[in-house]
């Protein structure tokens, strides 16, 4: 089977001065491409069975002895590829700050309080029609290093691995109408044409009334409407 390569006009670049640390990481000698061979174009399958019944429910599956604290939502949309065909079978995995903007690792030492009911990551396999849901908290902005006062906007990370992947794909979605992004480098390191597809919508649909707000976040993994995805990891 054939594939399209990578539409490099949709992704940052890999070094971007404005968003520091990729001076220290990126590479500096064009990169060398790898054709496929049958172990990149078939398998892993991952199917739900693998998973526990709350996997995808980051406002239980990290619950000790309460709720967790901020505003619920539900993440939800579909996997395509460049034809727009469904992509079933990929596992999905997020990981996210709370509602105070703090994750729950020990390189975070930002002064947030932490969630003890909040452990903020889960996954999830892509059904038959390409689609994934997750339930969850709204993250919360947070402070980062790159420049004096620098704030990340609210963001969930979302990694992609299955069928035809010869890697994992990582990308952040974003929240529509957040006046952080402007001023953000990682998503203005994104071409301005292509950052749109970063951004969730809104989803009446999707919302639970009185319960949470919903959010739709459609996934392309190749041609011309490919989701951006992390070239730095």
């Amino acid at each position: 089977m054939r594939f399209r390569r990578r539409d490099w006009h949709s992704h940052p670049p890999l070094i971007y001065a404005d968003y520091k640390s990729t001076a220290l990481r990126g590479p500096t000698r064009p990169l060398v491409p790898l054709p496929q061979s049958l172990s990149e174009t078939n398998g892993p399958v991952f199917g739900a069975e693998a998973l526990g019944p709350e996997d995808a429910d980051l406002t239980k599956n990290g619950r000790k002895d309460g709720e967790p604290l901020g505003e619920r939502i539900i993440v939800t949309g579909r996997v395509l590829d460049e034809d727009e065909r469904p992509q079933r079978d990929l596992l999905i995995e997020i990981w996210q700050a709370n509602a105070a903007g703090r994750y729950v690792h020990k390189a975070d030492q930002h002064d947030a309080p932490l969630d003890p009911n909040f452990f903020g990551g889960g996954r999830c396999v892509t059904d038959a029609q390409g689609r994934y849901r997750f339930t969850t908290i709204k993250p919360g902005a947070y402070p980062w290093g790159n420049h004096d006062n620098a704030w990340r906007p609210p963001h969930i990370h979302l990694s992609l691995f299955g069928p035809s992947l010869a890697t994992r794909l990582v990308t952040q979605m974003y929240f529509p109408g957040d006046p952080l992004l402007a001023l953000d480098p990682i998503f203005q390191a994104t071409p301005e044409g292509a950052r749109g597809r970063l951004v969730s919508a809104f989803d009446l649909d999707t919302t639970e009334a009185g319960f949470a707000l919903g959010y739709r976040f459609d996934i392309v993994l190749r041609g011309r409407l490919e989701t951006p995805m992390d070239s730095s990891r």
